[in-house]
């Protein structure tokens, strides 16, 4: 429990506005909630949320002492009250999430506090799995990125080891990871295999594909495969074997059957006859098939995980 007296320059404040203004870390809705349950008292009693403050009041803040901190990124899950996961799995070492799509997984420029991380990390502090301010206590992390407009499975280890043996078999391309994606176009031939070399441009944030070698130019490996078509559109399954910025992108652009909606690298007649402004792109399934040791992860050697739905294919595709 913490007190906080009201002194003459903050009297006339509602209790609600003075509490939030002092706790920014505090989500809206659990303030209120801490409210009506009495876990905020005005001279030792509730009090509603519009009393007006006067000076010599005391507070009794009876509220996690994290709530008290300076907002900084690495706090900043604390600002949301209802996390929103699609769990794919989850065990005592690592969360499986489905992000959507439009969710960025880490706080950039244009975002701090949605995030998928944040998310994650309210997520387990809420169940009492994670405890920031315990000595020594790992932070959750992911293991993998996924960019904003695309969505997919994304992996988040909550201790050091196994943050340690998923960036490990990433490293050394032992999980499997096949995306989903619809093509403006239809691939020929039906399946195989794309081979080439991508360069960024850092400025300009685009990836060229070059049939040589180049400067700065990285090699990348992709397999596909059509799993249908419907008109000029085609339902591709894709896998990595190389794990490159905008990889699948560039690749199907590439054979000259980009992404149905991508604004950098698709065909923009195609995506304003179909109203689509996020690239139809979607790691829809994981496997774990651990061909060496994986210590603590052994356990999902053979295993794999597929999201649930992929709303572009049941939007184009339908079964």
């Amino acid at each position: 429990m913490r007190e906080l007296t009201i002194g003459k320059n903050d009297a006339g404040q509602r209790l609600d506005r003075f509490v939030s203004k002092n706790l920014p870390l505090l989500p809206p809705a659990l303030l209120q909630k801490y409210i009506r349950i009495k876990r905020v008292k005005l001279n030792g009693k509730g009090a509603k949320r519009d009393t007006r403050l006067q000076t010599g009041d005391v507070l009794q803040l009876y509220i996690n002492d994290e709530f008290f901190d300076k907002p900084r990124e690495e706090n900043l899950f604390l600002s949301i009250f209802q996390p929103h996961l699609e769990i794919v799995y989850e065990d005592e070492n690592l969360l499986l999430v489905d992000k959507r799509p439009g969710l960025v997984v880490h706080a950039d420029e244009t975002e701090k506090v949605n995030t998928l991380i944040n998310h994650i990390q309210a997520y387990l502090y809420q169940k009492r799995e994670w405890s920031p301010r315990q000595e020594n206590a790992f932070t959750p992390a992911l293991c993998n990125r996924i960019d904003r407009n695309t969505g997919g499975i994304v992996i988040a280890a909550k201790n050091a080891e196994t943050l340690r043996i998923i960036n490990e078999k990433i490293r050394d391309h032992e999980l499997e990871k096949s995306y989903l994606c619809v093509t403006a176009g239809r691939p020929k031939p039906p399946e195989g295999k794309i081979e080439g070399f991508l360069s960024k441009d850092k400025v300009k944030k685009l990836v060229t594909f070059h049939r040589r070698p180049v400067p700065g130019g990285r090699s990348a490996a992709t397999l596909y495969r059509t799993l249908e078509t419907r008109g000029e559109l085609s339902l591709v399954e894709c896998r990595l074997l190389t794990g490159r910025t905008h990889q699948i992108r560039v690749s199907m652009a590439e054979i000259g059957c980009p992404l149905l909606g991508d604004g950098k690298y698709g065909n923009g007649a195609v995506n304003r006859k179909y109203h689509e402004t996020r690239q139809a792109l979607y790691a829809y399934q994981l496997a774990f098939p651990f061909p060496t040791d994986a210590g603590l992860l052994n356990y999902l050697r053979g295993q794999c995980f597929t999201v649930k739905n992929v709303p572009f294919q049941e939007k184009y595709f339908p079964k």
